[in-house]
């Protein structure tokens, strides 16, 4: 009778317990669903500064390899060499603009009037001329908010510094990380977790290896194409648009707003034709040059890389789009190493293992 009103006592407290544990499973849910909504965009600088520190290791291993320097002045050439010539790109580039600027200002309104001329012989014109109009307004309202924009971009350089500085430090001493990284797992997934580290290594130097391809090519496109328009500068406009081929989508965008303006200087005809070489290269670069080489290069479906930008893009904003590529490859290589391999027991080739 005694054991039996016992039990009967102790499911109400087996009860609460339960619904406790459950209640506290919950908030640590919450918890950590919430830190990391907020420590996204550290979490993605993170990320960048380790793309940034593979690139570096990378350069340093070749140039050990080349020059039979120790890695520590090879890394430190590396560093200076990249450096110098996204430096010597812009700097280029500027001299140029600079150069052209007042050839510019005064090309600029002719053109459009011509532009304009056009519009009204085809009877659209009072359309475009509206839409011009509030284009301007628009124009006028982010001007206003210029003071915004310059706080925003020195956070970007901020950033920058940061992420420099960290893939510095990572490139410097990679093996201390890996093995801090190793010892956080337990003891039967360490091996799993040592072979998911080398794989993403080899996964993010043959992204690298195909993104380099790929912007040497967008290079050598844009230069000769800018240089048959006769366009001015057309060699630091191609490098331009090469290094900036890294962020997709939004990179050959950017690159061509300079090179338009500098089109206008030789004639509104000529500004045209740059915009559709532009539209052509990108067209070509997106849908077909990078994502093949890539696949070559990392044997990641480029179906699966394109959609990724924009996956990245909407989750992670801005930050994403431009790490989109390497954050796909490191993603899938660890479908592939922790869940297909590990978990499913199903042997298949992990994408970038050589």
């Amino acid at each position: 009778m005694t054991d039996s009103t016992n039990d009967e006592a102790s499911k109400p407290a087996l009860g609460m317990a339960r619904i406790a544990t459950a209640t506290v499973t919950v908030i640590a849910i919450i918890g950590v669903a919430w830190l990391f909504l907020e420590l996204t965009r550290f979490l993605m600088l993170v990320f960048a500064a380790l793309v940034l520190a593979v690139v570096f290791d990378a350069m340093a291993r070749g140039v050990s390899k080349a020059t039979r320097m120790p890695r520590g002045p090879a890394l430190a050439l590396s560093i200076v060499a990249l450096l110098a010539l996204f430096i010597g790109a812009f700097a280029l580039f500027g001299a140029q603009m600079a150069r052209e600027f007042d050839t510019i200002v005064e090309s600029i309104p002719p053109a459009l009037a011509q532009v304009d001329a056009l519009l009204q012989s085809v009877g659209v014109g009072q359309s475009a001329r509206e839409l011009f109009n509030q284009g301007s307004s628009d124009v006028s309202k982010l001007m206003s908010q210029a003071g915004g924009y310059v706080l925003a971009a020195s956070s970007g350089v901020a950033d920058f510094v940061l992420v420099l500085v960290g893939a510095i430090f990572i490139a410097s001493d990679p093996g201390a990380y890996r093995r801090g990284l190793i010892h956080l797992m337990p003891k039967r997934a360490e091996e799993t977790a040592d072979k998911s580290l080398e794989d993403m290594g080899r996964g993010l130097q043959g992204w690298m290896v195909g993104q380099a391809a790929s912007s040497a090519l967008v290079a050598i496109l844009t230069w000769a194409g800018l240089a048959l328009l006769g366009v001015p500068a057309a060699g630091g406009l191609g490098l331009i648009a090469g290094l900036l081929d890294v962020i997709p989508m939004i990179g050959p965008i950017i690159a061509a707003v300079p090179a338009v303006l500098l089109a206008f200087t030789v004639s509104p005809a000529v500004a045209l034709w740059t915009v559709g070489l532009f539209l052509l290269i990108q067209q070509l670069q997106g849908n077909f040059l990078q994502p093949m080489i890539q696949k070559q290069a990392v044997d990641v479906p480029p179906a699966v890389l394109l959609f990724a930008v924009v996956a990245a893009g909407t989750i992670f904003g801005f930050l994403g789009v431009l790490l989109a590529a390497p954050l796909t490859v490191v993603v899938y290589v660890l479908v592939q190493r922790v869940y297909v391999r590990t978990l499913l027991g199903k042997d298949v080739e992990v994408a970038g293992k050589g």
